[in-house]
């Protein structure tokens, strides 16, 4: 697991000279089935010095109203402060954020007049397009887990050691799943995550309840030899007060990658 970790803090800053395109599919239905709310947004990803630059390029839904559902395409997201709009809207930002307090990730709004309306641009750390504090796989993450070889199996027609992981400390609320790891490369190529543990009963009864949080994630190999994130997805349910629920629904896809990187070498003749 040294190497994978090695092996991703290389590929975090490999990662970032690349230009791709990200979509966001995000919704939110009741328990009964009825959907609420179902956005998909649509991103260009771009280097910068501190991370990547995303750019939302196209956003498009629907949403229930009395009854009803009415369709919107682009800014602003209409209902975009009522709760399910703003649920929907934090979970999709917190998928390509880390929680970070430093300062250096900047949000940069087009002056519409409307404090809800979207972000047309903005800096984030992230640089394969989702936060890095959801993966376990980083050598500042690896101290905190420990990981179980499970096995051997293919992906993607690959050999991978299939490896289990958790918290060491059994009394942290943390991830705890499996990752496929390739044999050859030590770059992940699946991850599964679950809660290592589940929420207190009185938090769950009086405040939040999230059974089935957790994830999937799938990696692709890129000519360079790059592993790239290219798909995450999640379902689960959560319940506010015991008042409010809903289940929500999130899936992503990374495309279109494309190398920006160039290093010029200049080789000089002598002179006769």
């Amino acid at each position: 697991m040294a190497r994978v970790a090695a092996n991703q803090d290389r590929s975090d800053k490999l990662r970032s000279e690349y230009i791709y395109h990200q979509r966001i599919h995000v919704v939110l239905q009741k328990a009964n089935g009825t959907r609420m709310r179902d956005e998909v947004a649509d991103y260009l990803i771009t280097p910068t010095p501190n991370g990547t630059q995303r750019k939302l390029t196209a956003i498009s839904g629907y949403y229930r109203h009395k009854g009803r559902y009415l369709a919107f395409k682009g800014e602003p997201r209409p209902d975009a402060d009522s709760i399910d709009g703003d649920m929907l809207n934090d979970f999709r930002h917190d998928l390509m954020e880390e929680n970070t307090t430093d300062g250096i990730t900047v949000e940069l709004r087009k002056d519409s007049g409307d404090d809800h309306s979207d972000e047309q641009s903005k800096e984030v750390h992230s640089k394969d397009g989702i936060a890095r504090d959801l993966f376990p796989l980083t050598t500042d993450q690896q101290k905190d887990y420990q990981f179980k070889l499970m096995g051997e199996d293919t992906q993607q027609g690959r050999a991978v050691y299939r490896i289990g992981f958790g918290p060491k400390k059994r009394s942290d609320y943390d991830w705890a799943g499996e990752a496929d790891i390739d044999a050859a490369d030590f770059q992940p190529v699946r991850v599964y995550t679950k809660l290592s543990r589940p929420l207190p009963f009185l938090v769950r009864r009086l405040l939040v309840d999230l059974p089935g949080l957790g994830f999937n994630v799938e990696y692709q190999r890129q000519p360079e030899g790059v592993w790239f994130p290219t798909s995450f997805g999640t379902e689960f349910r959560i319940h506010l007060l015991m008042v409010w629920g809903r289940t929500i629904m999130i899936s992503l896809q990374n495309t279109g990658f494309e190398h920006t990187h160039v290093e010029h070498h200049i080789t000089y003749e002598q002179p006769e």
